[in-house]
């Protein structure tokens, strides 16, 4: 009925409508053009608007990237994020600079050579000089922004094995991350999803012995300076492992490896520390302070304070918990990260302990029996004998 209400309205709006404007026609003197035909007067004021859209299409575009160019992201926290960052500003730079010349030319022209009574357009059928102008430039400039680009990609995706790098394998499901380093031999074990039962969480096979020394965690840690190569794979669905910090992105496939290295060159508290990040912060925090006070006031949790970290994110829209799929990267000493990689449990020892607990578990299972024919059904009989003799008494 709701609907149907609403729906009477808008009729009656657009009626009321239509009904103003006959009356404005109506209103009008007899003398006025009523001529559906665009008169000089009607060309002049639409090249002035042409004038003035393309004015405010450059003062807004100097605004945004003067009041929001802080939004992007600081100096890259890896060894390639330069190159990646040079080739990014060269593509906007061609961009912009052929944006401002086009839109400026098309704007312009049309005020210029807009249309006056009893003057005819010019026509002009070809020129092959200018047409030839106009497709070589361009052909030139993109060959050499993809030559340019092909050849970074080439730098940032061939791994340089004789830099030794280390090997993580990372492990993508609905809708987490799980990270396992290569161990002493830097190999890692052999893994498959139908090897996914318990603690074996990633489906390690276990009767590889490269995959003895492997450590599986939940945070990843990073050595400054090391060069790491990352072994994705997926359990579910598509991901997209983002390193938005490291400039690195990856698709993660099932069914496939891919793979991905960077040198991660700013440790965690260094980027803390960094001029952009002491500002970011605190700009997060004033406007969790000003939203607390909202919080306090109706009787709600507060939100906790901000302070930065690296995070490992899926760029792809993998179901319904996607925003939340992220994991904690801490990039530290190499000593730093020794010290707590060795911390860790190797799958060998937890697959160990799972056994034991399995073998206790049925050893356990199979006491319970004989405890209860040797001790629990003779006291019963007991029982019930004393029970019997105590009626007959």
């Amino acid at each position: 009925m709701t609907v149907f209400l609403v729906i009477i309205v808008l009729a009656l709006l657009a009626v009321t409508g239509w009904q103003i404007s006959k009356i404005f026609q109506l209103s009008q003197r007899p003398d006025a053009d009523t001529s559906e035909v665009a008169n000089d007067k009607d060309n002049k004021l639409h090249g002035i608007l042409n004038l003035a859209f393309v004015i405010f299409l450059y003062v807004i575009t100097i605004y945004c990237f003067w009041e929001y160019g802080r939004f992007y992201l600081p100096e890259a926290a890896s060894e390639h994020g330069g190159e990646y960052d040079t080739l990014m500003f060269i593509s906007i730079a061609l961009i912009m600079f052929v944006q401002v010349i086009t839109q400026g030319l098309l704007h312009y022209f049309a005020y210029k050579y807009k249309g006056k009574k009893n003057q005819r357009a010019l026509f002009y059928a070809d020129n092959d000089k200018l047409e030839f102008i106009w497709t070589i430039i361009p052909v030139i400039v993109l060959a050499g922004l993809i030559i340019y680009g092909l050849f970074t990609w080439s730098d940032i995706m061939n791994i340089n094995q004789e830099e030794d790098p280390m090997v993580i394998e990372l492990y993508a499901y609905q809708f987490d991350w799980r990270a396992r380093y290569s161990g002493e031999d830097n190999t890692l074990g052999k893994a498959n999803v139908r090897f996914i039962e318990g603690v074996n969480q990633l489906g390690v096979d276990e009767s590889d012995s490269y995959g003895k020394d492997d450590k599986i965690v939940t945070e990843l840690h990073l050595p400054v300076g090391k060069p790491v190569l990352f072994k994705f794979r997926s359990q579910d669905v598509l991901h997209s492992a983002y390193f938005p910090f490291f400039r690195a992105q990856m698709n993660v496939v099932p069914g496939m490896i891919t793979q991905f290295g960077f040198t991660p060159t700013i440790t965690s508290e260094e980027m803390r520390e960094s001029e952009y990040m002491v500002d970011k912060v605190k700009s997060v925090n004033d406007e969790r302070n000003e939203k607390n006070k909202e919080l306090l006031a109706q009787g709600e949790p507060t939100l906790d304070t901000y302070e930065f970290d690296y995070f490992l994110l899926c760029n792809k829209i993998c179901g319904q918990a996607h925003y939340n799929m992220q994991m904690k990267i801490i990039v530290e000493s190499e000593e730093d990260f020794n010290a707590w990689l060795e911390e860790q449990p190797t799958f060998g020892s937890t697959m160990e302990d799972q056994n034991k607990d399995a073998d206790a578990s049925e050893a356990t299972e199979s006491e319970e029996p004989s405890q209860q024919e040797n001790g629990t059904e003779e006291p019963q009989e007991n029982n019930d004998v004393a029970v019997v003799e105590n009626e007959q008494n």
